[in-house]
């Protein structure tokens, strides 16, 4: 198929990487700066552009992957001569009719990206949605060349997706990083003396559900063991706070299953 990408940035680097490999046809990258049009360009051989009014319109679809805070704004500004085409964003948490075309879609890769490391995509699921079955399937039909695992997904559920996926990538990772200060706070410890851990929990989870695969002294409910954590906490009441409340709810998830 023949793509243009509206935008540069960590997703849009590596989704256009992924199609490029799948052999679509990247036919022009845009993006509001200069340096990451051009750096994507090169590496996906196609001219780019850091005008909106010089975007073509020849493409079988029009991907736009920006910061949902200019989704909208961008969207309405490519409408001009392009009421007919297809055009998908790629944002978790925005509904679809935020696009002001008649052929309008979602392509939503569920994965956390950076521009400097290349992710493989046939892992990565992908949800779509669409205004009609048609343009529902061309986007089967795309995802399944980069993707192994494709669902449809409408606007409402995939708000509560990438809820979940919030909880389960962005809060985690915030817990390995308030874990990691305290690991160089007390000891001056690397964060590598964590990976085995969180491997293996990371592990479990491909034969045990999260519930099941749940351990530690919450689980227990070994106040002996929380209350001295608690005490180790008191000069930071932030983090002890986050600590009772993921404690407590830790408990109540075990005990009301």
């Amino acid at each position: 198929m023949k793509v243009v990408l509206i935008g540069a940035g960590n997703l849009a680097t590596n989704l256009g990487k992924a199609l490029h490999r799948a052999g679509h046809e990247l036919v022009q990258v845009y993006s509001r700066t200069e340096s990451s049009a051009n750096a994507l360009a090169t590496v996906l051989k196609c001219p780019y552009t850091t005008h909106l009014a010089e975007v073509t319109k020849e493409a079988d679809i029009f991907v736009i992957a920006v910061k949902d805070s200019a989704l909208q704004t961008l969207a309405t500004s490519l409408l001009a001569g392009r009421e007919s085409q297809l055009f998908v964003h790629t944002a978790g948490s925005i509904p679809m009719n935020v696009l002001p075309f008649g052929r309008r879609g979602v392509f939503y890769p569920m994965q956390t990206f950076s521009k400097s490391k290349e992710v493989d995509f046939s892992v990565i699921p992908c949800f779509v949605e669409a205004t009609n079955e048609t343009d529902i399937q061309l986007l089967r039909r795309l995802a399944l060349t980069i993707s192994d695992t494709v669902y449809e997904l409408d606007s409402d559920n995939r708000r509560y997706l990438h809820l979940a996926a919030v909880f389960c990538c962005n809060f985690a990772n915030h817990c390995f990083d308030l874990g990691s200060k305290l690991l160089k706070e007390h000891g001056n410890l690397p964060f590598s003396v964590m990976l085995p851990l969180i491997e293996e929990t990371a592990h479990k989870l491909h034969v045990l559900s999260p519930h099941e695969a749940q351990t530690g002294p919450a689980v227990r409910w070994d106040t002996n063991v929380l209350d001295k954590h608690l005490q180790l906490l008191a000069d930071t009441p932030d983090l002890q706070k986050i600590y009772q409340l993921l404690s407590q709810s830790i408990h109540d998830s075990q005990t009301s299953q």
